[in-house]
């Protein structure tokens, strides 16, 4: 009975992933769905992708967490259009929340011409549940270690792109940048791989032109 249920979860966020895939489409936003485990920098990096992208182009966020609006708070300076999900519990983002989200805040969200979600701070469940992003985004620390690419492949074998933080910090950490490399082309040969230093500003730029470029492609 319980394979049943997952299974009908799993196709129920299906459907809910592919309505708001048309939505968006129909209002031309590209959505990107950044994934990682708490502390990985996804705020971080979050703040300086707003902070160079915001002057050329309409931005806004759903910030997704268990509590609290600070990471919210961290981003207002460079978009009022935020919107925040506070879960209470649960360990991902499901499509059908964004869905009402959407609804809920068209003016906010679908106004925009790109669409961020921070997801929840997790390696294993946010990688299992489609949004209806365009670009999937899976953010890895240098200070996490090599491990973790192979420990949980689902999350940087799905998405369109790899970003590794703080490597303003690899001289300090066990960390291979080569290791980490092959690991996921060997997980995901089309994925893109951004070494970058949110601090530093190191990479930031070039993972910014990349965003661009996806914008072009899907106008």
């Amino acid at each position: 009975m319980r394979v049943y249920l997952a299974k009908n979860l799993r196709e129920a966020n299906r459907n809910n992933a592919a309505d708001n895939r048309k939505i968006l489409r129909e209002h031309g936003v590209l959505m990107v769905n950044m994934m990682g485990s708490p502390g990985c920098g996804k705020t971080s990096l979050l703040e300086e992708t707003l902070k160079r992208l915001s002057p050329r182009y309409r931005l806004a966020v759903i910030e997704g967490d268990l509590y609290t609006t600070e990471d919210a708070q961290r981003l207002s300076p460079w978009t009022q259009k935020i919107v925040q999900i506070n879960t209470e519990g649960d360990c991902h983002l499901e499509a059908n929340y964004i869905g009402h989200l959407l609804a809920q805040n068209p003016h906010a969200l679908l106004d925009a011409e790109i669409l961020f979600i921070e997801n929840i701070g997790n390696l294993i469940c946010p990688a299992e549940f489609d949004l209806g992003e365009d670009i999937g985004v899976t953010l890895l620390s240098v200070t996490e270690g090599n491990d973790k690419i192979r420990k949980y492949p689902l999350a940087f074998k799905e998405t369109q792109a790899t970003i590794i933080t703080k490597v303003d910090l690899l001289e300090h950490v066990d960390f291979n940048l080569d290791q980490a490399t092959f690991d996921l082309k060997n997980l995901n040969e089309q994925a893109v791989i951004f070494p970058l230093s949110a601090k530093t500003g190191e990479g930031v730029d070039k993972w910014c032109e990349w965003l661009e470029h996806q914008l072009e492609k899907k106008k």
